[in-house]
């Protein structure tokens, strides 16, 4: 029996992912074009956040325009990842960045590590 792939969601009211300090990202930008490397520089605040996300309602400003490495459906070229890698490598990301950004025990993780047993036992 093939392996079932598992399924990547973003969870509401996160954020993590607009962390860019760059010093804590240099994988992230290390794959980035020069153009792409120059918007995300443009991008990161003195705080190390992204100036368009609103830490207040927890959301980016600027969602339906955001740069296309602000996408995860982006992840599998700017990684160059295999056919049906993109959610698995999405969902390291997000864990490692969530962590980073909130702690190992934090509310955001929890609810990243529901959501996906809720998403993936749906479709199991």
């Amino acid at each position: 029996m093939p392996k079932r792939s598992i399924k990547w969601q973003c969870i509401n009211n996160c954020g993590a992912c607009c962390r860019l300090d760059p010093s804590e990202r240099a994988e992230a930008i290390e794959v980035l074009d020069e153009k792409q490397r120059k918007i995300y520089f443009e991008m990161v605040n003195r705080d190390g956040w992204c100036r368009h996300y609103d830490s207040g309602s927890r959301r980016c400003r600027i969602y339906d325009s955001r740069p296309d490495f602000c996408r995860v459906s982006s992840l599998k070229s700017l990684f160059h990842l295999r056919q049906g890698d993109s959610d698995s490598f999405a969902i390291n990301c997000c864990r490692q960045q969530i962590r980073w950004v909130y702690g190992g025990k934090s509310p955001e993780l929890r609810k990243f590590e529901r959501n996906l047993r809720l998403l993936n036992k749906k479709d199991g």
